[in-house]
């Protein structure tokens, strides 16, 4: 069934297809022993029978655990999330009461406190919460952030409620929170995710805080926060930078260039975005500010794309001023916002939700590096396809791991009670100056004044969380290369043999995962 759904022209694919189906077969009869398929609403890109986001998650995870050379007891527990919660409350909401469900999964507790964000849609459930904290057990461990993994949600459009309805929704769940011990700075340190920001983050501190006034560390009970409210600088743009650091490592390599015919300059890449928010519009922004060309974005009433390259502070007031790109100058509008995915270009970044690229569509991407900058777009079969078709993955649970490293810096902030660079700045600063009036004696030349302070600056907050995470990125993309060349893998299956491995090192390590 699956093979007539393709054109004549994809032969090869088709054939590669029945490869991977035959490859899968056990997850399918699998699935149909009660995993439901998770298809979110409008969602064209997946056929009907392709796994749930959560299924997916767990195919992943299971061809890399092959390789890795964990014991399968271990294996066994890494999978399996530790503990579900799952909450409904009522709110009254113009004169009448709805009832509200919300969840918080921690996946591992290998390393306390686990981390993850908290969204607010309609489509939440307890499967993608899952999913989502498994991806960020393995998230954590790639970028050797020592966090468990764990997610929380409330199945919620918040665009349907006002500010006020929105805040006591936030509490009322923060609430539950609170009473079964799902939050803390020891314990649980949520942060944001889709539908959620700065905003939710500190009416999440602030109720926390009412539970435990005592408490000296208690600022450190979440992240994302405002910065008057003890959140980083940085921690905004740092999910969007964190992707435009993997994509400018891996382009870099030797043997990427080879294999795509890129000169591994940034200026010489032509990108397309699809999502327009909080990860997409940072990438979009970096990438610009380092002269890629970005020709296309899509959200999710329509795309934009232009071959000459899109100005991103323009297209991004329209839309926060018209609320759409309908009507927007000097672009060629995509009416199917999956259309967007399927355009010619050096590298194409979903950065909207999971589930974007299946088998309806994998065959048409044209691109020559795919970098998820969202969580789980690829299922496994599309995946398969990319790769057949000799187009690079860089993986979401390694590409997008920007915020959840400067989330870490925050919460060392919390707990430190200092702001990064408040005792070094002025020090650093007076060390340059007395190594640059040196020079300027011995070379007989005074330096401008925009010389001297590019020379002498020292680093503030945001210098350090920047240089951090650049560190961070480095590393783990060298970590995930290295073991894909080792093992001769995809890095997706590197990155995850890379997390497995060292979670497995934790467990086993601390002698009581399997006690008598």
């Amino acid at each position: 069934m699956l093979l007539r759904n393709f054109k004549k022209s994809n032969m090869i694919n088709a054939f590669y297809l029945a490869r991977a189906l035959k490859t899968f077969r056990p997850h399918h009869q699998f699935l149909c022993r009660g995993y439901s398929t998770h298809i979110a609403t409008g969602n064209t890109a997946c056929e009907d029978h392709e796994p749930s986001f959560l299924k997916s998650v767990e195919m992943y995870f299971d061809k890399a655990a092959g390789i890795s050379g964990v014991s399968q007891k271990t294996l066994s527990h890494m999978k399996a999330p530790d503990c579900m919660l799952k909450v409904t409350f009522p709110i009254e909401i113009k004169d009448k009461v709805e009832i509200i469900t919300g969840f918080r999964v921690h996946h591992s507790r290998h390393m306390l406190p686990v981390k993850g964000g908290i969204r607010f849609a309609t489509d939440v459930d307890e499967q993608e919460v899952t999913a989502l904290a498994a991806l960020m057990t393995y998230k954590c461990a790639i970028v050797d952030v020592p966090f468990g993994g764990a997610k929380g949600g409330i199945s919620i459009d918040p665009k349907n409620y006002t500010d006020a309805e929105v805040e006591r929704i936030t509490r009322r769940y923060t609430v539950e929170l609170c009473q079964k011990s799902f939050i803390g700075p020891g314990t649980d340190v949520p942060a944001p995710d889709v539908g959620t920001g700065a905003r939710e983050m500190a009416w999440i501190m602030d109720t926390y805080r009412q539970f435990h006034p005592n408490e000296v560390d208690s600022i450190g009970c979440v992240t994302g926060k405002p910065i008057p409210l003890g959140g980083v600088r940085g921690r905004n743009e740092s999910t969007g930078l964190g992707v435009y650091y993997g994509i400018r490592e891996f382009v870099s390599y030797p043997e990427v260039q080879k294999h795509t015919g890129l000169s591994g300059d940034i200026k010489d890449l032509r990108i397309i975005i699809q999502g327009f928010g909080k990860v997409g519009y940072w990438a979009a922004k970096f990438f610009e500010q380092n002269g890629a060309k970005i020709i296309g974005i899509g959200e999710k009433e329509c795309g934009v794309y232009n071959p000459n390259g899109l100005n991103i502070d323009k297209l991004f007031n329209y839309r926060r001023s018209r609320g759409s790109f309908l009507g927007m100058p000097n672009v060629d509008i995509i009416e199917d916002p999956l259309e967007i995915l399927e355009l010619e270009c050096d590298v194409l970044i979903p950065a909207a939700l999971e589930r974007q690229i299946g088998l309806r569509n994998a065959d048409k991407i044209k691109a020559k590096i795919v970098g998820e900058a969202a969580n789980g777009p690829t299922t496994p079969l599309a995946n398969e396809v990319l790769l057949m078709k000799g187009i690079l993955i860089i993986p979401d649970l390694l590409l997008n791991a920007g915020g959840v490293t400067v989330s870490y810096f925050e919460w060392l902030k919390n707990l430190s009670h200092m702001r990064f660079g408040r005792m070094t700045k002025k020090w650093d600063e007076l060390g340059k100056s007395q190594i640059v009036e040196l020079v300027e004696r011995n070379v007989a030349r005074k330096l401008s004044e925009t010389e001297k302070k590019q020379v002498v600056h020292g680093a503030n907050e945001t210098d350090l969380v920047y240089s951090g995470l650049e560190d961070t990125m480095i590393s783990a993309c060298s970590e995930t290369r290295r073991t894909a060349i080792s093992k001769d893998i995809d890095y997706r299956t590197a990155a995850f043999v890379n997390a497995i491995e060292k979670v497995a090192a934790v467990y086993e390590g601390s002698g009581i995962m399997f006690m008598n």
